[in-house]
């Protein structure tokens, strides 16, 4: 039952800022518009305090935990459609109505590479939605088609496509309606359309023409499952390509050369904007040859001609793909004018470094990785779970069935694919997550939750109404003990769920 006058004031609480510190301060709600208010604005214009108080004993009141990559949950894949549409509405629903004792309170389910008549089905019905007991559903994520073969992991080869008409070939496949600018959606806003994130690889044929339209259109596109050379992922995010799926993982390793994806987190604001024009001859000798070029048959006198020691390297890690895109066999130079790894020496076009996701589960990528990119990044930095239809914090260990026949091996938070030792995914929640990130870097408790909310919220453009505590948001609400457990989950400014 709703308070006398419909306002709540949580007291004793510390308030996660979005600058990642904690402030200890009262926090008002109005229950009964779903929304948070400013308490001086609202005492000085309706002349009244709030009828409920509720004492939080010290604890941590936090906005609600997006996730905005993960692929199913208690039972369901947000990728398996068996032509049943109300079976499907009901099993999301399900999980909307679950996923609140995790903390998480908003999410955009994640559909993998799919035989391409199922996506105009699919995206339509993952169009936004809530109930009053449920996480909200922003939208949707798709995960593919357009990425690279040799980074493919768990997408079917065989549905793997290339956009050789750019844009037409995205509006071909995901369907036009699905792609619509949200000033043209007639009668709608943007919240109708909802959030729409596209995983991509830019190097794939006819990919990089369509970036610069799917932004215009709202539609976050994410570098992922790709070998993109420094110049292709940096072509990419100047385009307008905001986000880097799973970071570390589906992507070349990082080469102090050609850094590639990676690299982006260390890119800087101004490339090259300090520097006057230099020529290649000043920096590197009169002739420049691609270290990729060297082979073993490759003449002392060549070898000698590069005129670094540093540069004779011969064989370079795997999945590398240093200098490929801009080598032409081994009389390959750059001009003298030119630019060196695709960035021109006297250019001052601001960059703006996207930003990444990971899956901080400590078994996708090593703790020592997650501090560096967050070390390295921190603004740009977004927890999510990439979690598998297995994901259930009551689930017990051992076999669970898949698709297609198959099935996984969960040992705590580790996935694998019976009978072999691949990773099939993630099995993490996103509170565990947060509290992993505290362990991994270092960062305070308000800082990790800021990588599960405000940072999110921000890359998706709704930091005004999910993600934060400002006035005017969505009361959308988890309380976090000092160790990060989550002790309730409020939606729309009601409590959904408890642990106690």
């Amino acid at each position: 039952m709703p308070s006398s006058n419909g306002l709540v004031c949580f007291t004793n609480c510390l308030l996660p800022q979005e600058d990642g510190s904690l402030v200890k301060k009262d926090l008002w709600i109005d229950e009964r518009r779903g929304l948070i208010l400013d308490a001086q604005k609202t005492f000085f214009e309706r002349k009244e305090r709030p009828s409920n108080i509720i004492d939080l004993s010290g604890n941590i009141l936090s906005p609600g935990l997006i996730d905005i990559q993960i692929n199913g949950a208690y039972g369901f894949d947000f990728s398996i459609f068996d032509g049943d549409e109300e079976a499907y509405k009901a099993s999301l629903r399900d999980v909307a109505e679950r996923i609140v004792e995790t903390g998480v309170t908003s999410f955009v389910p994640t559909i993998i590479t799919q035989e391409r008549s199922l996506y105009r089905k699919l995206l339509r019905l993952l169009s936004p939605f809530s109930t009053p007991t449920s996480a909200t559903a922003l939208g949707w994520h798709a995960e593919g088609p357009f990425l690279d073969m040799a980074k493919r992991g768990a997408h079917a080869p065989s549905f793997l496509l290339s956009a050789p008409e750019g844009i037409k070939s995205f509006e071909d496949l995901y369907g036009a309606e699905n792609l619509a600018d949200p000033e043209d959606w007639l009668m709608s806003t943007s919240s109708d359309i909802g959030v729409r994130i596209i995983t991509a690889a830019p190097e794939v044929n006819g990919v990089m023409n369509a970036v610069g339209e799917l932004t215009k259109r709202s539609v976050v596109f994410s570098i992922g499952h790709s070998i993109a050379t420094t110049e292709i992922a940096t072509t990419a995010v100047r385009n307008g390509a905001k986000l880097i799926t799973h970071l570390f993982n589906a992507m070349p390793q990082l080469h102090h050369r050609d850094p590639s994806i990676i690299g982006l987190l260390g890119a800087s604001p101004h490339l090259y904007s300090s520097f006057s024009p230099i020529t290649t001859k000043a920096l590197f000798g009169s002739t420049v040859m691609s270290p990729i070029a060297l082979t073993p048959k490759d003449t002392p006198a060549q070898k000698a001609s590069i005129g670094s020691e540093a540069l004779e390297e011969v064989v370079t890690p795997p999945q590398t793909p240093i200098f490929k895109a801009r080598t032409s066999g081994h009389s390959a130079t750059l001009k003298k004018t030119q630019s060196i790894a695709g960035f021109s020496l006297d250019d001052s076009t601001e960059f703006t470094r996207p930003f990444y996701d990971m899956i901080v589960d400590g078994i996708h990528s090593h703790p020592n990785s997650v501090r560096l990119a967050y070390s390295a990044h921190p603004e740009g930095c977004i927890l999510i779970t990439d979690a598998m239809k297995i994901l259930d914090p009551n689930l017990r260990d051992g076999l669970h069935d898949w698709r297609d026949g198959k099935r996984f091996v969960k040992e705590g938070d580790k996935l694998y694919l019976e009978g072999t030792d691949t990773l099939a995914g993630s099995v993490v929640t996103l509170d565990k997550c947060v509290r992993n990130f505290t362990r991994f870097t270092g960062c305070s408790l308000a800082e990790s939750i800021k990588c599960a909310t405000f940072n999110p919220a921000k890359c998706l453009g709704i930091e005004n109404r999910k993600g934060t505590l400002r006035a005017g948001a969505d009361a959308d609400l988890v309380i976090f003990d000092a160790r990060g457990v989550v002790q309730s989950t409020w939606v729309g400014g009601k409590r959904v769920w408890s642990r106690v």
